[in-house]
């Protein structure tokens, strides 16, 4: 999960600013590193660094840099490679001209194409999935970029939405089964791509549309042609997790509100608390907040904002280690003195993934004075790795793929745990289950025959 935002204008010469602060705008999304990519005089210029946007790009410089058409990348890692080599965009000079590329996903098939290009001569110069289409263009030295990045696309297996950059145009794209979210926003005459919806109101664009699954958009000075990529997943497989999660409760996804899907999602869980009168309603900030309103709502029991973040702690989930998950969540999370004094907390959160915060979370509580701990989770649990671009690699990581309900909740020392199921997740949602992919909930991945259908050898 990785945040992309890019823009063109046919006019304006500086477009720079507006991608950093689309960039400020999908924060939530990455937090290792940022970057940006303009073509100017027939070459690639790429700025980027490591930390939060204002630490790795600076807004006064590149408002002064001349660009009517750039993208920009925050990034967080889904594996152990954190350098700096493997932030994005990335981009060369290749036999056709100027190209730089961003991703956010994870290919399927992205070792066996590293093993099929290095024997072919290519030389890596990161682990990045990006530098795996780069590369795949550049074995195409009489193909248009256009053409080459089309054919490159097609090879390829997994989720993701890309945005490219060529001279004189940008291009978008996003996977046959429609994974990750990929939205188009205007302004005037000037186009923006994002990978939420949430990110055009900073720059003061209008939502246009999401890109459709198996679309590739081409933005130059004719205005937005749409093409088709060769071969179009039959289902589609949105990311149920964005909207449990990933994604920021202002943004439409796939014609769906975020906020709303949340409080649908927090109100199935009615179904599964019965707590006394004494009890009140609290969400884990910010990502359990809205479903705590949905559960309140539809129980009557009353919602306080029982914990307050520290705004300047990020997301403990995308935090790269262990270690500093764990010192995030120290600092991150605090009870409101006074609220759950001798009364039963109903916790809502988002999911549970490695339990880390909500054993220490539960501690703090009842430090507060709560009687009981009921903790209520707006998703299935999550038993199954992901290899569609979430931290999730292994089940050995995942609390609820070694425990069930009972012993898990022993183990993070509530009094109650309940999870809501996959129908009531999809319904919550509004999409038909079989649009929706559910692979970290119930192990129903992608199967190679649906893989191989759409991959051109």
């Amino acid at each position: 999960m990785c945040g992309l935002f890019a823009a063109y204008s046919p006019k304006a010469e500086r477009v720079l600013e507006e991608i950093y602060l689309g960039l400020c705008a999908l924060q939530h999304r990455g937090q290792l590193s940022a970057g940006v990519s303009w073509i100017s005089e027939g070459s690639v210029h790429i700025k980027k660094g490591m930390g939060l946007v204002h630490e790795a790009l600076s807004q006064q410089e590149l408002a002064l840099i001349d660009a009517n058409a750039a993208i920009g990348h925050v990034r967080y890692d889904s594996s152990a490679n954190t350098g700096e080599e493997n932030s994005e965009p990335i981009g060369a000079d290749y036999a056709q001209g100027p190209v730089a590329i961003a991703l956010n996903g994870s290919l399927t098939n992205a070792a066996a194409l590293s093993t099929y290009l290095t024997n072919c001569g290519a030389i890596f110069r990161t682990t990045s999935d990006a530098e795996i289409i780069l590369q795949l263009m550049a074995h195409q030295p009489k193909a248009v970029p256009l053409e080459a990045f089309e054919t490159a696309l097609a090879k390829v297996t997994g989720a993701y939405s890309a945005v490219a950059l060529f001279d004189g145009s940008l291009v978008a794209a996003r996977d046959p089964w429609g994974f990750r979210p990929l939205a188009i926003g205007r302004k005037g005459d000037d186009y923006f791509v994002a990978s939420e919806s949430c990110a055009f109101d900073i720059v003061g664009a209008e939502f246009v549309r999401d890109v459709e699954p198996g679309e590739t958009v081409v933005i130059d000075k004719r205005g937005l042609i749409s093409r088709r990529l060769p071969r179009t997943a039959e289902r589609h497989r949105r990311c149920s997790f964005e909207y449990v999660y990933f994604a920021r409760p202002d943004s439409v996804i796939d014609g769906v509100s975020v906020y709303e899907a949340r409080k649908r999602l927090g109100a199935c869980l009615a179904h599964h608390t019965e707590c006394p009168e004494n009890s009140v309603v609290a969400g884990l900030p910010d990502s359990g907040t809205i479903a705590a309103l949905g559960l309140a709502e539809k129980t009557g029991l009353p919602f306080e904002s029982g914990i307050i973040r520290n705004r300047y702690v990020g997301r403990t989930f995308i935090q790269p280690t262990q270690r500093v998950r764990e010192g995030g969540v120290k600092i991150k999370l605090n009870p409101q003195p006074g609220i759950f004094n001798d009364k039963e907390a109903v916790i809502v959160d988002d999911s549970i993934v490695r339990g880390t915060t909500s054993k220490k979370v539960i501690k703090l509580i009842r430090d507060a004075g709560a009687t009981r701990v009921h903790i209520r989770i707006a998703s299935p649990p999550v038993k199954y790795p992901c290899y569609y671009g979430i931290d999730t690699p292994s089940c050995e990581e995942l609390i609820a793929s070694r425990m069930d309900t009972d012993e898990l909740c022993r183990e993070i020392g509530a009094d109650s745990l309940k999870y809501i199921d996959c129908d009531e997740l999809c319904n919550a949602i509004g999409l038909p289950r079989c649009e929706l992919c559910t692979a970290c909930f119930d192990g129903t991945y992608l199967d190679e025959e649906e893989q191989q259908n759409l991959l051109e050898v």
